[in-house]
């Protein structure tokens, strides 16, 4: 069982939400609706994940993205879950542009994630994701990835992929290890593993595994910031 904090100024979605995580076997422990109570909320709580939404009260820019990052700036550890009406781009490369919290001794670094609303009208996906991002991994969501891959698809050295090598990219942008990959792509785990080779030496990436590994990835795609 989760502990979350949920932020969503629609009172319906908001509504909707904490009942699919209830029913889920989770505890929504405070379910706010805007920026300021949510990162009051984290504060008193504690909690063990925070669900929010990108845009909130006051201005329903990007409220709740700020504080997402407020709330990882102040502790790294803490799994956040960003939820965007829009493919945005911008957003998520503000999210994940904090890095993976230095070598060595650095302080440990909770789980990330990225979802569209319409993710959460897929309950396993949703959850699935949810409980990802909870035991410290990376999620972003596949529409995100595809808008990315397909902005930068034409840039060298991304070029330099094969049609498999770019599925492969863009299912491990998604956080998803070797093995959910080769079942997603009906080839074998040791052909996903020769194609990240090959990916990470075509673009000239650290083949760290777990969140570094993508997190990179993303880095190499962020470029585009299309909102």
């Amino acid at each position: 069982m989760l502990r979350l904090i949920l932020a969503e100024d629609s009172v319906l979605l908001r509504a909707g939400l904490a009942e699919v995580l209830t029913r889920s076997g989770h505890e929504v422990i405070a379910a706010v609706g805007d920026a300021e109570s949510l990162v009051r909320a984290v504060a008193e709580e504690r909690p063990d994940v925070v669900v929010t939404d990108v845009r909130m009260p006051p201005g329903f820019a990007d409220e709740g993205l700020r504080a997402a990052l407020e709330l990882r700036a102040s502790d790294p550890a803490l799994p956040v879950l960003v939820l965007s009406q829009y493919v945005a781009t911008a957003y998520a490369a503000r999210l994940f542009g904090g890095g993976t919290g230095g070598p060595g001794g650095a302080a440990p670094v909770g789980g990330l994630g990225y979802l569209l609303k319409d993710r959460v009208g897929e309950v396993d996906e949703f959850l699935d994701a949810l409980e990802r991002v909870a035991a410290g991994q990376t999620v972003l969501d596949p529409e995100v990835v595809r808008v990315l891959i397909g902005h930068r698809s034409a840039e060298r050295p991304l070029a330099r992929l094969t049609p498999r090598e770019r599925e492969v990219l863009a299912l491990m942008a998604e956080g998803l290890n070797n093995q959910t990959v080769a079942a997603r792509l009906f080839v074998t785990e040791a052909a996903v593993v020769k194609h990240a080779s090959s990916i990470f030496t075509k673009l000239d990436l650290d083949p760290a595994e777990g969140n570094r590994r993508v997190l990179a990835v993303l880095a190499h795609l962020r470029g585009s910031t299309t909102t």
